[in-house]
């Protein structure tokens, strides 16, 4: 017994403090760069009412920091393969605090918001770091749970849609001031307590190259699809949620913001339990049933039913299988993707999700200002959300590490 302990070592399935204190870290970061990514979302009724915007402009202007942080993923990513997240976390945090600033004095003017919102997507950028940290510090047997604990800082958007209504009543620009405030402490904190892992992989080759052979993985394009109906959903509710429940169901500003938060607090629990059955169960099965769930929900909140207490109990139901999804997709990641292309195939991935985050609500709006319902929008997403299920169940669980 005691001679199968020697050869059997502790560090291969008890990751250490220094791999907590890593992923502590990564979550924080997550979280508050979210939440700065989110800060136009839970405002955007103010800024249409203020300023004469249609529900098309509107959903624009919430949209464009989904489409930036999302394509800023691919090189983030990569970027983090070289450089790792010792550097990348700090740096990108401290660089989310100018357009968090700037929200401020662009405020009053269409244009500038959308200026500032373009900026503002370098904040959902950190999930491209903090994939490939936490990846690297903990073995594959814990690696579903932890990835779905960093993945808890998709909260952000939670606290955004909560906090930042509540915090504007103190005072408009206070909102701002409170989250650049933050994302100072924590980007000081990020230099002095985020480390690579010692046996990091640092490649040698260009980005242009690795990015080209993260792109020739056949699993990086099936990982992407079913990312993008998963998070992608999560980050259009996320966004466009407040808007639908205000427009459609009449609630205020406040209420829409609460319930919005509520849908987003559903999908943070839920993401870490797709990791820590992925670690049980094979991810693809756990993706397909998600999946199945969120596709039939998306079928009943397609027919408006009153929101107390059916429409209700289907947007959070719903919110359980995307976020589901979401924690399954990325253990998924961990188990085809090689260590040193981690964080260029997670910057394609996340790239591709938070695309999936950015055309719904310019799909909703769009459909809302030509057909005075949002019917349609709903049985798009069912429609998605059902071919990914069976296809991660026809073909996902059959693919193998070597891509």
């Amino acid at each position: 017994m005691d001679t199968a302990a020697k050869q059997s070592p502790a560090p291969v399935d008890a990751p250490g403090p220094a791999a907590y204190r890593n992923l502590i870290m990564a979550t924080i970061g997550f979280t508050l760069t979210f939440w700065a990514w989110n800060l136009i979302a839970p405002m955007s009724g103010d800024y249409k009412d203020r300023l004469g915007l249609s529900s098309f402009q509107q959903s624009l202007l919430v949209a464009v920091p989904v489409l930036v942080g999302s394509l800023g993923r691919i090189p983030v990513g990569a970027l983090t393969d070289r450089f790792g997240a010792r550097l990348m976390f700090p740096l990108t945090s401290a660089l989310t605090i100018l357009p968090v600033l700037l929200l401020i004095p662009a405020k009053n003017s269409y244009g500038a918001m959308l200026a500032v919102g373009f900026l503002l997507g370098v904040g959902g950028t950190t999930f491209a770091i903090g994939i490939p940290l936490v990846n690297s510090w903990f073995p594959p047997a814990k690696r579903g749970l932890a990835l779905g604990v960093f993945g808890m800082g998709m909260g952000g958007v939670a606290l955004s849609g909560y906090f930042t209504p509540r915090i504007a009543k103190h005072g408009d620009n206070l909102p701002f001031l409170v989250v650049a405030g933050a994302l100072v402490v924590y980007a000081a904190l990020a230099g002095l307590l985020i480390n690579d892992h010692p046996g990091r992989k640092v490649p040698t080759d260009s980005l242009t190259h690795r990015l080209g052979s993260a792109g020739r993985l056949r699993v990086t394009w099936e990982l992407s699809a079913l990312y993008a109906i998963g998070f992608g959903g999560i980050v259009a509710f996320g966004v466009y949620l407040p808007t639908y429940l205000k427009t459609w169901y009449g609630l205020t500003p406040t209420d829409a913001g609460t319930k919005a938060a509520g849908f987003a607090l559903v999908t943070v629990i839920f993401r870490p339990i797709g990791g820590w059955l992925s670690d049980r169960i094979h991810p693809a099965l756990v993706t397909s049933a998600a999946l199945g769930v969120a596709a039939l929900m998306a079928i009943v909140q397609a027919f408006d039913p009153r929101l107390d207490p059916t429409g209700t109990v289907a947007l959070l139901v719903m919110a359980a299988g995307l976020g589901t999804a979401s924690g399954s997709v990325f253990a998924l990641v961990s188990q085809v993707t090689p260590q040193a292309k981690v964080g260029s195939v997670t910057g394609i991935v996340g790239a591709m999700g938070g695309l999936g985050g950015f055309v719904p609500p310019l799909v909703m709006g769009a459909i809302y200002s030509a057909k005075d319902s949002y019917s349609i929008g709903f049985m798009l997403l069912s429609d998605l959300a059902l071919a990914g299920c069976v296809y991660a169940y026809g073909r996902m669980r059959n693919v193998r590490g070597d891509g």
